[in-house]
């Protein structure tokens, strides 16, 4: 129950002329009481049960390693990186029996669709905004991403 649903309780058990309700789930525990002048007494004993962690635990194998590469800077100057716009989980295909968005080496145009990023059960296409060549994908699919983390290396030339 919510602080709203509560209030509601307390004013419909004044109203009622009922002069006590008690209310016992797993997570709360809720009693009011109305004196005999109408005035309303409540009490309440929260119990904080957590069923959920609120951080899941990633197995150390999915983490992604940097990579890092010696190169000539002027090489990559010209390389575009896209990122994530969303918090979420990626995905590199629109389901699992169908055949991945992008591969290294494709050529996209702005609005192609690259991934997918699941977030609260909604999956979000990502589009590309440059037209260019597929350098290299940054992420694993299925792996969780940040808001503005790396997820493609694009070559717009």
């Amino acid at each position: 129950m919510n602080i709203k649903e509560i209030q509601q309780l307390i004013k419909f058990v004044a109203k009622s002329g009922v002069s006590e309700v008690k209310i016992e789930s797993k997570d709360l525990k809720l009693s009011v009481k109305t004196g005999a002048s109408g005035n309303v007494v409540s009490h309440t004993e929260p119990v904080l049960v957590n069923t959920q962690p609120l951080v899941q635990s990633i197995p150390k194998e999915t983490y992604l390693e940097p990579e890092i590469q010696v190169s000539d800077a002027t090489e990559e100057d010209h390389l575009i990186t896209i990122k994530s716009p969303i918090i979420g989980t990626f995905y590199r295909k629109p389901s699992p029996d169908k055949p991945n968005f992008i591969e290294i080496g494709d050529s996209i145009k702005e609005g192609s669709v690259l991934c997918v990023v699941e977030a609260m059960k909604l999956f979000n296409e990502i589009e590309s905004e440059y037209s260019g060549k597929i350098v290299k994908i940054l992420v694993d699919d299925a792996s969780p991403v940040e808001f503005d983390q790396p997820l493609f290396v694009v070559d717009p030339s």
